[in-house]
């Protein structure tokens, strides 16, 4: 949206009927849970067609209470959630939302400097508490009027054993230096997996933890670390700024939650070198393109130097997605996981990143896998569908011959 776009009126009231809330900086982990509650994939209304609730907090309670991970607030739509990965309507008899609902559901819940932010740049990003939950919030403008989307957070900060992720990644939580990466589409879980592991590091160690996100997701209480909690825009300016300044403020673990920019990436890097554990996410879906993502950001001319950087500092590569389960009830993990061996840092040196598949599959017994043997093993084992199942995967060529012979 265009910044420069004329602003439209702000009602200067804050209408009444629902609890004020206010935003915070302390959400907890992303709602990418592995098995969910079966509920109905709508709740019908009763009687005549519903309308625009008094406030957001009555959408996101019935959302919370319905085991949705979004819930979605657009004009001219009716309500809807995301459940399973899959969006609906909230309510199927649910009027569509007027521009002037979303505008007074907007207005209700933010405050006088979101206003001025949404009014005056055209949308905002924070997080949002009530007395009931967590929640990521983004309002935006646009041609109609005013959308709003919600990222509900669980409250419960998961272990890396409650989420199933496999002993190597544990391992990778005791490097003291190095790069850790974790990848994926958006709400595949990054991270729930990132926070998981940031949290074993505050239960194993005794170090200085300094997290910056965009906004917090996890509260993550100091148990045998300090942990320090930096959300972007409300107490720094951006993700570069704030990880210049966490290298002065004596970390041992730094936590960044997106890798960004060309200068997020290169600071990113500098501190994986300099005697720092940096874990970080990307949005990629393999550890083949999240190397050739990381190092196409960089100059021509800067790129043989920045391989062997990473071909020293990487510590291994976690991508991951949430598959619909078979039976409905939820999703289930896939993971792909490489880890630095020789073989590893041998084609980062070299440019050979179409070579890293191979690498990673005569490396399962050190605990890496490609993405498409963790398909193929939850289809085996009656977890996803077979059309998930060769949908998702990398090599679609070899994935159907082998779903082809296990008939």
């Amino acid at each position: 949206m265009d910044p420069k776009h004329p602003q439209e009126h702000v009602p200067k009231a804050v209408p009444a009927g629902g609890p004020e809330a206010v935003p915070v900086a302390v959400p907890q982990a992303v709602p990418a849970v592995p098995v969910a509650v079966a509920v109905p994939v709508a709740v019908l209304a009763e009687g005549t067609p519903l309308h625009a609730l008094a406030h957001v907090d009555d959408y996101l309670r019935k959302g919370q209470e319905s085991d949705a991970s979004d819930i979605h607030l657009p004009v001219d739509c009716r309500p809807s959630w995301r459940r399973f990965g899959n969006l609906e309507p909230i309510w199927l008899q649910a009027d569509k939302l007027e521009p002037a609902d979303t505008e007074r559901l907007a207005i209700g819940f933010l405050n006088e400097m979101q206003r001025k932010r949404l009014f005056e740049h055209g949308d905002v990003d924070f997080a949002y508490a009530t007395n009931f939950g967590r929640f990521r919030a983004s309002v935006v403008r646009h041609r109609l009027g005013i959308d709003m989307a919600f990222r509900i957070i669980s409250t419960k900060l998961r272990t890396m054993d409650e989420l199933g992720l496999p002993p190597s990644l544990k391992m990778l939580t005791q490097y003291h230096n190095g790069l850790i990466l974790v990848t994926g589409s958006v709400g595949s879980g990054k991270s729930t997996t990132l926070g998981a592991m940031v949290d074993y590091v505050n239960e194993t160690r005794q170090d200085h933890i300094i997290t910056l996100e965009d906004p917090i997701e996890y509260i993550i209480p100091s148990k045998s670390c300090h942990v320090t909690q930096r959300e972007v825009h409300t107490h720094t300016r951006g993700f570069s700024n704030a990880l210049r300044g966490a290298l002065r403020e004596d970390p041992d673990v730094i936590m960044v939650g997106e890798m960004r920019d060309l200068e997020t990436i290169q600071l990113a890097i500098t501190a994986s070198e300099t005697g720092h554990l940096v874990l970080a996410t990307l949005h990629t879906g393999s550890a083949a393109r999240t190397l050739d993502r990381v190092l196409d950001v960089f100059p021509v001319d800067q790129r043989d130097q920045i391989r062997v950087m990473v071909a020293e500092s990487l510590r291994g590569i976690i991508s991951q997605q949430l598959i619909p389960r078979a039976d409905g009830g939820g999703r289930v993990l896939a993971l792909e996981v490489l880890l630095r061996t020789e073989a590893v840092a041998s084609c980062i040196r070299d440019g050979k990143t179409f070579m890293l598949p191979g690498v990673m599959q005569t490396g399962g017994k050190m605990g890496m896998r490609i993405m498409d043997d963790s398909l193929l093993e939850l289809f085996h084992e009656g977890l996803i569908t077979q059309e998930e199942c060769y949908q998702r995967a990398e090599q679609k060529a070899v994935m159907r011959q082998h779903l082809l012979a296990s008939r």
